[in-house]
């Protein structure tokens, strides 16, 4: 056999996937970062009792694929009915499946310029047609994206809150009255990946269930448990149904669900994970300014920081704390490619970068 009979679709889509792992940059550089920085982790761990919960895991079964008693103390933990929650491999593998069940070839779906890629990356694999919008001040636009889609015809709008990769976020009302634009027909993607971390006017006073919009959440954030991947969609009922058309219904491992099961159960351990992270933003933006920079006020467990230039000088910086062992990234879009975004970390990593830093910005200056 000389070839392979990949669809036309799937033929005609680029070898390539939205993010470069660090691990494929440890591999490339031949030794590990000194501080790892770039993926929005929780480097500060999940609850010790979802460890202890997933090793005491017995291995030799296949998860539940209902994820019956996740998503039953979930709704007790939000006070509504199970059939209104779906569980999946993160917020990634949700995205795939809601953009599996409403996009085709010639679709129209609405994003941000710059906004989380890894949506795109599923419509494109569908054979849907993008349409973006710019961001305003750092910040997405839900009154340009809703118009954007009425103008468009578009199936779907992602939108996150708060954002990635800015950390900026919008208030709960704000993006309530922003709804009265949004199309007959149009189903908004609300990614609160970093809800957690936010203040609590960030929360959309909305239903639940309102027919208009899905929520994605996860544990890979606050809860520290990303390498588990659990993820949850929050619907109307209908909707939360349709995942088992195109779901892989034993897509979630067990052992995730039950350290995820654990995690939610051990609210003392989050507060204390939030209170790190705080610390954690507040010494990023200090090593910051000291270096002369502009740190953007953030709602997510990473800090933005305007490096003062275009995005070239900030790939330059970002290249050199790469290669000097510190593992960060960067938007990809500009205006916002100004910047370099540095995932909160322990007392320790944040003084590796406050030494790198400098020497990040002579070299970018001068070269």
């Amino acid at each position: 056999m000389t070839h392979f009979r990949l669809t036309p679709l799937a033929a005609s889509l680029p070898d390539t996937v939205p993010f470069v792992g660090p691990e494929t940059q440890e591999r490339s550089r031949g030794h590990l970062f000194d501080a790892r920085l770039g993926a929005n982790e929780n480097v500060f761990g999940p609850s010790p009792s979802a460890i202890r919960a997933m090793a005491e895991t017995p291995q030799w079964m296949y998860g539940d694929p209902e994820s019956y008693d996740l998503r039953n103390a979930l709704a007790s933990h939000y006070s509504i009915a199970p059939d209104m929650i779906m569980v999946g491999e993160g917020i990634d593998g949700l995205l795939g499946y809601l953009v599996r069940l409403m996009v085709g070839p010639g679709d129209a779906v609405v994003t941000s310029d710059g906004a989380y890629p890894t949506f795109n990356y599923h419509v494109a694999g569908f054979g849907g047609e993008i349409h973006k919008v710019p961001y305003n001040r750092d910040h997405e636009d839900p009154v340009a994206l809703f118009r954007k889609a009425a103008e468009t015809g578009a199936k779907l709008v992602y939108l996150s809150n708060p954002d990635n990769p800015m950390g900026s976020f919008l208030k709960g009302t704000d993006l309530l009255a922003a709804l009265e634009h949004l199309p007959e027909g149009t189903l908004l993607i609300l990614d609160e990946a970093y809800i957690e971390c936010a203040p609590d006017i960030a929360e959309l006073p909305l239903a639940w269930d309102d027919p208009r919009i899905v929520r994605l959440r996860t544990f890979s954030k606050a809860y520290g448990l990303a390498g588990a991947r659990v993820g949850y969609a929050i619907g109307a009922p209908e909707l939360i149904a349709a995942f088992n058309r195109v779901r892989n219904h034993f897509g979630m491992n067990r052992a995730a669900q039950e350290g995820a099961l654990a995690a939610l159960h051990d609210q003392t351990w989050l507060r204390s994970v939030l209170a790190r992270i705080v610390a954690s933003r507040f010494r990023i933006m200090e090593t910051a300014r000291d270096c002369g920079l502009k740190p953007l006020p953030s709602a997510a467990n990473f800090v933005c920081v305007d490096c003062g230039q275009d995005g070239a000088f900030a790939k330059k910086v970002l290249d050199n704390l790469v290669e000097d062992g510190v593992f960060v990234r960067m938007p990809f879009v500009a205006p916002q490619n100004r910047c370099i975004r540095i995932s909160c970390a322990t007392p320790a990593q944040i003084e590796i970068l406050a030494d790198a830093l400098p020497r990040a910005l002579r070299e970018a200056e001068i070269s």
